[in-house]
């Protein structure tokens, strides 16, 4: 291409080539003034030109730097290899860049406006920036590698077709961060099967799209933290299958999609999730099969449907009353799971919460009732009355102190008759009711009387009712012993 055929305006994008200058069309006109021009447009087949086989000067850096300018026709670089760094901030694209599969040094698109970006597959040896975009068409990075960060923190994108992903970065490697905050999105983003060595920050960001999906990250790979304070989503995320070492930072959220999920983080590895200080979540919670070092959850946010099969955590917090947590286990509509009892009450025992820890195991027992035939719910229910499954040995004792009072004044008032007179004992009503309702402990009284009629059976009553309460007080007693 000769200089020759260009117009003024991009003859100084050609001469400021050479050594690295930046050419600002915006000087002597107000930043963000309306109209781009003939004085401020500039050919995408010169700028394809320049970063191909552009002048060189001795000594000097070759780079593209444009501000302000109009980039008409397409700018096609694909499977090129530019070793110029490329930055064109406040531009405005007439049509979608393609750079699919082409390696760059650095690509820095800050402030820009363009109708979409297709790259898949390429290879950045240092950052790509789209700092505070407006791209009005999806983003195609599916398979690019970054060695530096991507940067999108208050871009905004947004896709014409809603079931259309406004940014597709699955598979994607990048061996810095994700810094997206404040970014603005209505539609899919795709992070399925992506890498990112360090943290993704979705702080203050704002993604939309109701009735679908707003992030799809299965089999994501973090080596840091995901971090989404006062994030907002209208839409599903899909968390399923990711590994986040660090922590998935949820303070002061706002996640929903009324009649769906809301957050699937199931068959995850993360090291801690924080739900806290936000609003309730708004749709279903699936934690099913995750694996969580911390889970730290204020009862508030979680919603009326929570998925918690098979979850695993190592501490539960910040420490709330069982009264507070038992709901969080009752609001999951699948089959019983004894597991999630376990590990409820495993955490209230690791901060040395005994009280809490039996109430769990009491609300497991009554839970496991309604899957009994009506049998077992029967016995179930007079366990759960008498003796609260054992986990309230003193309601046993005030069982056994009441039994015991009622013999004592039935028998102190029909005394039964001696077995051998001869060698029978003085007659103790208090303890021989004690030795009917005592299973171990003998006063001799038992063996040397036989009551006759319904003394008898009320005999037998106080020997049966005695062994199932003592019982259960020396299990109860036993329990807590072991513990301490």
């Amino acid at each position: 291409m000769e200089i020759d055929d260009l117009t003024p305006a991009e003859q100084r994008v050609w001469r400021a080539f050479a050594t690295g200058a930046t050419v600002d069309f915006r000087a002597g006109a107000e930043p963000d003034a309306p109209g781009w021009g003939p004085e401020r447009t500039v050919r995408a087949t010169v700028l394809r030109a320049l970063l191909l086989n552009g002048p060189r000067e001795a000594g000097e850096v070759a780079a593209l730097k444009l501000v302000g300018a109009r980039i008409s026709g397409e700018l096609d670089l694909r499977y090129a290899h530019v070793d110029s760094v490329v930055r064109m901030n406040r531009c405005r694209f007439d049509e979608v860049p393609r750079i699919a599969g082409a390696r760059l040094s650095y690509l820095n698109l800050r402030d820009s406006e363009l109708p979409g970006l297709a790259s898949a597959r390429v290879r950045v040896d240092g950052s790509l920036r789209l700092t505070r975009c407006r791209i009005s068409g999806p983003v195609h990075l599916g398979g690019a590698q970054i060695s530096g960060a991507l940067f999108l923190d208050r871009a905004e994108l947004t896709a014409r077709d809603p079931a259309q992903a406004v940014l597709q970065l699955n598979q994607v490697s990048i061996d810095d961060d994700l810094c997206a905050r404040q970014l603005r999105t209505r539609g899919l983003i795709r992070l399925d099967g992506a890498s990112v060595a360090g943290s993704i920050d979705l702080e203050d960001a704002e993604l939309s799209n109701p009735g679908g999906f707003v992030l799809e990250a299965e089999a994501l790979t973090v080596g840091a933290n995901l971090l989404g304070r006062r994030l907002r989503t209208r839409g599903r995320i899909d968390l399923r299958g990711a590994r986040v070492p660090g922590r998935v930072d949820l303070l002061h959220s706002s996640l929903s999609n009324p009649g769906g999920t809301a957050l699937r983080a199931s068959s995850c590895v993360i090291g801690e999730i924080w739900l806290r200080a936000g609003d309730p979540m708004e749709g279903m919670l699936n934690l099913r099969r995750a694996e969580i070092g911390q889970l730290s959850v204020e009862p508030e946010m979680l919603p009326d449907q929570v998925r918690l099969l098979d979850l695993t955590y190592t501490s539960l917090t910040p420490h709330e009353p069982a009264e507070r947590r038992l709901p969080m286990l009752e609001r999951d509509d699948d089959a019983f799971d004894p597991h999630a009892y376990e590990q409820l009450t495993a955490a209230y025992r690791r901060v040395g919460d005994d009280q809490a820890a039996r109430l769990v195991q009491l609300a497991k027992q009554r839970r496991r009732r309604a899957t009994l035939p009506w049998y077992g719910r029967v016995w179930g229910r007079l366990q759960d009355a008498a003796v609260g499954y054992g986990f309230r040995p003193l309601r046993a004792a005030v069982w056994l102190a009441s039994l015991l009072a009622v013999g004592s004044i039935v028998y102190a008032g029909h005394r039964p008759p001696a077995l051998k007179p001869s060698e029978a004992p003085d007659f103790d009503p208090f303890f021989y009711t004690l030795d009917l309702l005592l299973p171990v402990i003998s006063f001799g009284q038992e063996s040397a009387f036989a009551p006759t009629g319904w003394y008898q059976t009320l005999s037998y009553v106080l020997i049966v009712t005695g062994w199932i309460l003592a019982t259960t007080v020396v299990a109860g007693v036993t329990r807590t012993v072991s513990r301490q």
